[in-house]
């Protein structure tokens, strides 16, 4: 969603803030913006579209600043205009906001705001913690802030400065990520670890409830109350050059190339970790997977093992629909979390009224230090590093490497079982070495509009997957459905012209998706599969077959999987479309 990034320090804040927003472009956005300190006065420049249009308003102009906010927007309230992009000021052009999340009850301070005599100009809710900043002002930054939270409601997080404290910015969180960039002579914040790379390392990741006062020389942390807190900081050991494309066109594809690599590395950090969970995964009545989008596939498929290799009944639910659900959940549930950024509000929300409810809460998460992660009974990391591409891929990898070593922990094979997954990466290695094939076919199909994708068993949500990334990159419409259900409805869409993506390794359901394939093909459906190299019948049946190296059925979904990634990007490059940062999505998503 939106980005925040703010400096204060002795550099010139304007090439600062640019860089880090760049930074933050994979979270989706439509408008950015900064406020400088110039001369005394607050400095502002907004542009709609991306941030070399912001870039070429600011060419050419003389600007010293040695603090300032930036911003980039996704709209939640009002269009996407320069009048509604941030950073805001309030009536008086002495106090500069940059805000991410949304204000439930804006309308009505708003209101209040309009009755006493403020000129409200913008459609934002954005606009509304501002004026309330300045009215409340009485020569403290920190105190105006503090004064105006009581007021909002929603999940937000902030950024401030005002000119009547030069050098000052007070930065807030509450259900919107914001860390705090440590350096030497100068501070950071930032929406996300990655805009802080290029200045420092030392990051304090700040929890809801929390305001940080920035300045040149120190940070301080205060609850809402005012009470002052003290934080240790976490060196964070990404280096910028992960964060950059390497080589690679697109971010997308240098990340699903590295999936071999950090699925290596997830492995090795589970298997490396200093603590045991201290209970058996079979004390519990039931465990219950919430997550959303890719996270989500990965959780159906962690279904299928946990219930192989656990015996303990499991239960996938998108955390959008498990928040306002009347579910059951208590005591003797384990409720396991799946977020990328660990800040995806549906997921953060629905896993901690689960533990409210008295349930034990164990987190997946890529990014450590997040609020999921810090709100967590227990955190499992995975260690796939940033994650610039909005499109998840090697992240997904990563999540299934965590949910087996999950599921098998506890067996008495789990020597063995632990032995068959480190083979894994050398496996995904042979499918990615083999591109070029995927791609040649894949631009077969770039001028079609529909696609129907299917699967059985594991390969179910591998279906869903492969589907999404299509969608999500390309904007052809795919549907993903397990192959049993397609006489149940999506057959009618079967003809000459609708291709059907099949995902059929050789497994326990193999002929019972051969059964399937043939319906197919008696509507006259374009057959693309997907399955075990050597497999001679698929070969025979499909207009267009792709072979992965076999491998046992449970571990099938790593290599399936990849193809299917390598599908949705080929078509994509080829359309000219922003492989990264497709339209109307966020990598992060931090509101419902």
């Amino acid at each position: 969603m939106c980005g925040i990034v703010g400096y204060t320090g002795g550099k010139k804040a304007v090439f600062i803030l640019l860089e880090a927003l760049e930074r933050l472009e994979y979270r989706g956005y439509d408008s950015s913006g900064v406020a400088l300190l110039e001369n005394g006065q607050i400095f502002l420049e907004k542009k709609v579209g991306k941030i070399r249009e912001l870039v070429r308003s600011l060419w050419g102009k003389t600007l010293n600043s040695t603090v300032g906010i930036g911003h980039t927007r996704w709209a939640t309230h009002g269009g996407v205009c320069e009048l509604n992009a941030h950073p805001h000021l309030d009536q008086t052009g002495r106090f500069a906001l940059v805000h991410n999340g949304i204000i439930e009850n804006y309308r009505e301070i708003r209101d209040f705001l309009i009755s006493k005599g403020i000129d409200y100009k913008s459609e934002t809710d954005t606009e509304a913690i501002v004026h309330l900043i300045s009215l409340n002002y009485e020569g403290d930054l920190l105190r105006a802030v503090l004064k105006s939270l009581p007021m909002l409601r929603g999940a937000y997080a902030f950024a401030v400065f005002t000119p009547l404290e030069p050098g000052r910015i007070v930065g807030v969180r509450y259900g919107s990520p914001l860390v705090v960039g440590l350096g030497e002579g100068e501070n950071f914040l930032a929406s996300d670890i990655p805009a802080l790379l290029p200045f420092t390392r030392n990051i304090i990741p700040l929890d809801d409830g929390e305001v940080v006062d920035l300045t040149p020389e120190g940070v301080s942390i205060y609850d809402f109350e005012g009470n002052l807190k003290v934080k240790d900081s976490i060196r964070v050991h990404w280096d910028i050059i992960s964060a950059e494309k390497g080589g690679f066109k697109h971010f997308m594809l240098k990340e699903i190339f590295e999936q071999p690599r950090v699925v290596a590395d997830t492995i090795k950090g589970y298997l490396s970790r200093d603590y045991e969970l201290p209970f058996s995964l079979k004390d519990f009545r039931r465990i219950l997977i919430t997550a959303c989008g890719t996270s989500y596939h990965a959780g159906l498929v962690g279904k299928y093992w946990l219930e192989r290799f656990v015996g303990v009944p499991v239960e996938v639910v998108y955390a959008s629909e498990l928040r306002y659900a009347d579910t059951p959940v208590g005591r003797e549930d384990l409720v396991i979390a799946i977020s990328q950024s660990g800040e995806t509000a549906d997921t953060r929300f629905s896993a901690l009224s689960a533990k409210e409810k008295g349930a034990t809460l164990l987190s997946i998460v890529n990014v450590m230090g997040s609020a999921l992660s810090r709100e967590s009974d227990y955190t499992l990391y995975t260690h796939a590093g940033p994650e610039i591409g909005v499109a998840a891929t090697k992240t997904f990898s990563c999540q299934l490497a965590v949910l087996y070593s999950l599921a098998v922990s506890q067996h008495p094979q789990r020597n063995e079982l632990m032995d068959e997954l480190l083979k894994v990466p050398h496996l995904m290695e042979e499918v990615l070495s083999r591109s070029e094939g995927v791609k040649e076919i894949a631009l077969r199909y770039t001028s079609k509009k529909n696609m129907l994708y299917l699967g059985r068993h594991l390969s179910y949500p591998v279906a869903l997957e492969g589907a999404l990334k299509l969608k999500e990159i390309s904007y052809i419409h795919a549907e993903g459905y397990p192959a049993g259900e397609m006489k149940h409805g999506p057959i009618a869409l079967i003809d000459e012209n609708m291709p059907v993506v099949v995902v059929a390794p050789r497994d326990r359901v193999y002929e019972k998706i051969i059964s399937n394939i043939e319906e197919v093909l008696a509507r006259k459906g374009v057959l693309i599969s997907l399955g075990f190299e050597e497999d001679k019948k698929l070969t025979q049946l499909s207009k267009d077959f792709i072979g992965v190296p076999q491998c046992s059925e449970e571990l099938s979904p790593f290599l399936t999987v990849l193809p299917l990634q390598l599908f949705a990007y080929y078509i994509a490059d080829y359309l000219g479309l922003d492989v990264d940062q497709p339209r109307n999505l966020a990598k992060t998503v931090t509101v419902e």
